[in-house]
């Protein structure tokens, strides 16, 4: 038995060379020095400095097997050198050898930025140029310090100790191997976990594995969005479906929204116009607000539904993003994913009031607001104006705008025309305040009575004579003489002051006929009439002279006979 252990361990003595590396067992651990027992005719002794990490821990204990550098033998003393260190370099050398012939990955931690890229600590100081650091190139080195990772052994030289790593290498087989797997589970309606890789203001690239996917604006939310980064962000991890894939362009589009049910199929269930819900303000234009009623479900307030009274320009008068508010459901259209709101629906109409409070034909008494060119805004009530056409304001003056006979400011009565609720519109007359000329027109000049007055305006058709203030007749050509004419305007001029006979009244058209022909006609009448009553009254003078001639002989004759005897 003996001499079978003796040979053992001679042979083992002779396999183990200096410049190898052996296993060998922690025997003890001093001081200064930790013992090493290899199998050899004596142990080696290792500085226990080498077996310590930097915050003093050891790393071995009694009894470890541990791998070694057999370093030398020291024939005359029969002790051997041996060394941790050189072991470790050993091994990591070689396992960047093997890395290299392997084209396998080694692991390491960048510990540091220089010169054109970065410092990897792999077990020995290596080289990653800045353009192998990611699959795109990388402005921010700094990021990346500290982290570990997987690198590829691009060449190395030992003698010199100068290795050039990879990480993009790396990720190029990962995601080449990815994209294999991923291209084979690819096809219309999967679901696939992907990761944010770039966001763009119309949507965002999703890493898929070794392949990427656009996930557009629209599809990332039922709601309306303004930009992709509200919902989702750089590095995230989301699940997505596959919309749609072209396997001959590799192009992938992918919906986040498709996952959840679509809330507008259901919406008239938890909607109903006439209803009143609460909002939050979520942007702003100028035609109105988009208030969401929850996620993924927006309507209108149009800026026509803001106020009953007031004018709003713009929506940003009344509201702000963000700001919580109770509205009435106008009108639901699911097929146009469509909510039509209003703000002012949930007070009182007050023009509902104003149709109450002032009925037509009843007065008002306010202060003009403004004045256009159609007429005068009057104020009703507050907030509430009417509006008097110009028309409505005279019965009798052609007025031209309405600054000939008001200003901003004035106040007036005026008599209510009309209430338009629906589209919120009162209608005022300041005329209709006092009786209508017209009406009377009959009472002061009667058909047939003459007429003195001035031209105002001289036609093809005839001539208009103003005969009170504002009140005009007409003249047609065909009664301005007893004979005919061609051109009224050889016969008269503006100013001219003119007689003419009433021959026609239209008190609603607010329309006289005059006829200078009827007058000279009835003039000729008149005298025809008086020279007849002269002859009549003439013709009977004569005769009543002649029978109180008759009567006085007769008398004479009888007084004689009375005087003479009788036969």
């Amino acid at each position: 038995m003996g001499e079978d252990f003796g040979q053992m361990f001679e042979e083992s003595m002779r396999s183990v060379k200096p410049g190898e590396i052996v296993r060998g067992r922690v025997v003890k651990i001093g001081a200064e020095v930790v013992t090493i027992d290899i199998g050899y005719k004596s142990e080696g002794h290792i500085p226990v400095s080498e077996f310590r990490q930097r915050d003093g821990t050891l790393t071995v204990s009694e009894g470890d097997e541990i791998d070694v550098y057999f370093d030398a033998a020291d024939s005359e003393q029969e002790g051997i050198v041996l060394s941790r260190a050189k072991a470790e370099q050993y091994r990591v050398w070689h396992d960047i050898e093997e890395s290299y012939n392997n084209k396998t990955p080694i692991e390491g931690t960048v510990v540091g930025k220089v010169k054109g890229g970065l410092k990897v600590d792999i077990g020995v100081a290596a080289f990653l140029p800045g353009s192998h650091v990611d699959l795109r190139p990388v402005r921010d080195l700094d990021r990346f310090v500290g982290k570990k990772g997987q690198f590829a052994v691009l060449k190395f030289n030992r003698a010199r100790a100068n290795v050039v790593v990879s990480r993009r290498a790396v990720l190029e087989n990962e995601r080449t191997s990815l994209r294999e797997e991923t291209l084979r589970l690819l096809e219309e309606g999967v679901i696939l976990e992907g990761t944010v890789k770039n966001i763009t203001d119309y949507g965002a690239f999703v890493d898929l594995g070794g392949i990427d996917g656009l996930l557009h604006v629209t599809d990332i939310s039922w709601g309306r969005i303004g930009n992709p980064s509200e919902l989702i962000h750089v590095g995230e991890k989301i699940n997505v479906v596959v919309l749609k894939y072209d396997a001959e362009k590799e192009r992938v589009s992918l919906g986040m929204k498709q996952l959840v049910p679509d809330p507008w199929s259901t919406v008239t269930e938890r909607y109903t116009v006439g209803n009143r819900v609460h909002g939050k303000v979520v942007s702003l234009a100028d035609y109105g607000a988009f208030i969401e009623l929850e996620k993924g479900v927006e309507g209108l307030l149009h800026v026509s539904e803001l106020s009953w009274t007031k004018r709003v320009t713009h929506p940003s008068k009344l509201l702000s993003v963000g700001q919580e508010i109770d509205v009435a459901i106008l009108e639901i259209s699911p097929e146009h994913r469509r909510i039509s709101l209003g703000l002012k629906q949930i007070t009182q109409n007050p023009w509902e009031l104003v149709r109450a409070n002032h009925p037509v034909g009843s007065r008002v008494h306010g202060k003009i607001k403004s004045l256009t060119d159609f007429g005068v805004f009057v104020e009703v009530e507050e907030g509430i104006d009417g509006l008097v056409h110009i028309s409505d304001l005279h019965w009798t003056k052609k007025i031209k705008h309405p600054s000939e006979l008001y200003k901003k400011g004035d106040e007036v009565d005026a008599v209510v025309l009309g209430v338009d609720v629906d589209n919120e519109r009162v209608s005022l007359g300041i005329k209709q305040v006092t009786p209508d000329p017209w009406l009377t027109m009959t009472q002061r000049h009667a058909l047939g009575s003459r007429i003195h007055g001035k031209v105002t305006s001289v036609t093809d058709f005839g001539v208009f004579v103003e005969i009170e203030e504002g009140i005009e007749g007409l003249v047609h050509i065909s009664q301005l003489s007893t004979e005919r004419v061609e051109k009224p305007s050889a016969l008269f001029q503006v100013g001219k002051e003119v007689e003419a006979e009433v021959i026609h009244i239209d008190p609603r058209e607010h329309k006289m006929g005059l006829s200078i022909k009827a007058l000279r006609k009835s003039e000729e009448r008149a005298e025809m009439e008086a020279y007849l009553k002269r002859e009549r009254d003439e013709a009977r003078f004569s005769f009543e002279d002649i029978l109180r001639e008759e009567l006085r002989l007769d008398r004479d004759e009888g007084e004689g006979r009375e005087g003479q005897p009788k036969p």
